[in-house]
């Protein structure tokens, strides 16, 4: 009897051998052409924003010069909504073929899982990364009306009075609320967050006094500064940006301070490496461009290249650094 089912067995076994390894070499031979002749369709890249903003701006702007590279249409997909998990989930459920492809924010793609519940993707697994953009500090502006023309200033005015300053956000968990927190984490201070739903009310209460500073964007309120409405005390990069080179760093008064503006390209998880490498390459050309340079530049945004690699290992640096910041604050999504 056992011998009979070790026949059986064995026969099993060389037809699962016969019938499935051929299967197997056409689907390996089909990716591979794939790949090779990769792009033969228009290609979508998804952003998680409405069309006008900055993030639009940066995605239209290399997704022309891409079709250029890549011989294809680069067509610009706007989905925005429920912070950026619609865009993010409807990439990350995509083909794997390098035609739908996800316009990653470090604020939003990478920060709305460790805040709002149940989110239907995994940063960490659902994507791969592609190449970087832009990086672009973000900026610590203060009404005019407060006292504080320096971050020790800040920070000692908040000392000598804890709980009287307000710091506004474009939202509970968003980037600007996590530097509020690392800020007073650092300083060792108390103050207020008062979240608003998006950057334009936020702004309106900035500029009326109605709280009294703020971490954003750099293109956000650089003509409110020119303007002498707001205040610029400090940036949120470990070095100081080209655009705005009298302003110090956060960091020099406050060690370990970094909070940045970053935009990314991620396709599905899966997704060939062939595909990947010549989407990054093509970034990388992208990026070179002069006039890409000299446009992003004029916004305060400093083009980046990575590797896939790189992209996936600073994406694992800052989920893992704001993880921790959340968990120590304690910090929930707003109901």
């Amino acid at each position: 009897m056992e011998r009979y089912e070790t026949r059986i067995m064995n026969y099993i076994a060389f037809a699962t051998r016969v019938i499935l390894l051929p299967a197997l070499l056409v689907v390996l031979a089909w990716s591979a052409s794939a790949a090779q002749n990769y792009p033969v369709r228009p290609i979508r890249l998804v952003i998680p924003y409405p069309p006008g903003g900055p993030t639009d701006f940066v995605g239209r702007t290399v997704g022309q010069k891409l079709t250029e590279f890549m011989g294809q249409q680069v067509v610009v997909d706007n989905r925005p909504g429920a912070a950026t998990v619609i865009a993010s989930e409807l990439v990350a459920r995509a083909a794997p073929d390098g035609y739908t492809l996800l316009f990653g924010t470090g604020g939003g793609t990478f920060l709305a899982p460790l805040i709002v519940p149940n989110v239907p993707y995994d940063p960490r697994r659902d994507f791969a990364p592609v190449g970087m953009l832009v990086v672009s500090p973000q900026v610590l502006v203060v009404h005019p009306s407060v006292a504080a023309n320096s971050v020790g200033e800040l920070v000692a005015l908040a000392k000598a009075k804890p709980g009287a300053l307000n710091f506004a956000s474009v939202g509970t968990g968003t980037s600007p609320h996590l530097g509020g927190e690392l800020f007073k984490a650092l300083a060792g201070i108390d103050v207020v967050h008062v979240p608003y739903k998006g950057t334009a009310p936020a702004m309106t209460d900035l500029l009326a006094g109605r709280v009294q500073f703020m971490f954003t964007s750099m293109p956000t309120v650089l003509a409110h500064v020119k303007g002498g409405k707001l205040k610029l005390l400090a940036t949120g990069g470990t070095k100081r940006s080209p655009v705005i080179a009298a302003t110090p760093p956060i960091a020099e008064t406050l060690p370990g301070f970094e909070l940045v503006t970053w935009y990314g390209i991620f396709a599905p998880a899966r997704t060939p490496a062939d595909i990947v490498s010549r989407l990054n390459g093509a970034i990388g050309k992208a990026l070179a461009d002069p006039e890409v340079r000299k446009r992003f530049g004029a916004q305060g945004l400093e083009t980046v290249t990575m590797t896939p690699q790189e992209l996936r290992k600073y994406t694992e640096r800052e989920l893992d650094r704001w993880t921790r910041l959340v968990e120590r604050a304690g910090i929930k999504a707003a109901k």
